[in-house]
């Protein structure tokens, strides 16, 4: 499910509180970059997580299963990852198109 989250109040908690949310919010943040952005139709989303979620998990849900260009770059908080790699709560996962250059 996509839901709506209001980040200024959630930067604004401590991380107790925020550790807290995320224990009974379970809320992971989508963004798409680029073409992507494009292709998708939205630069971020949020969702909830559910247990065993992949990042793969994550672009299904997110896009209604629309079929992932190759070579999609993914990170999970920053770091550059694979489709199987496990996604918790909290979690902000990342879609890139390829990288070029010259």
């Amino acid at each position: 499910m996509v839901q709506t989250l209001n980040h200024d109040r959630l930067a604004n908690l401590n991380t107790q509180t925020r550790e807290r949310f995320f224990m009974t919010n379970p809320v992971i943040t989508v963004k798409f970059f680029a073409s992507l952005r494009e292709v998708v139709g939205k630069g971020e989303a949020e969702m909830t997580h559910t247990a065993g979620q992949t990042v793969i998990d994550v672009w299904n849900s997110a896009t209604n299963k629309l079929l992932q260009p190759e070579n999609t770059l993914m990170a999970v908080n920053m770091e550059y990852v694979d489709a199987s790699h496990p996604v918790k709560a909290g979690d902000e996962v990342a879609f890139f198109p390829p990288v070029t250059g010259g």
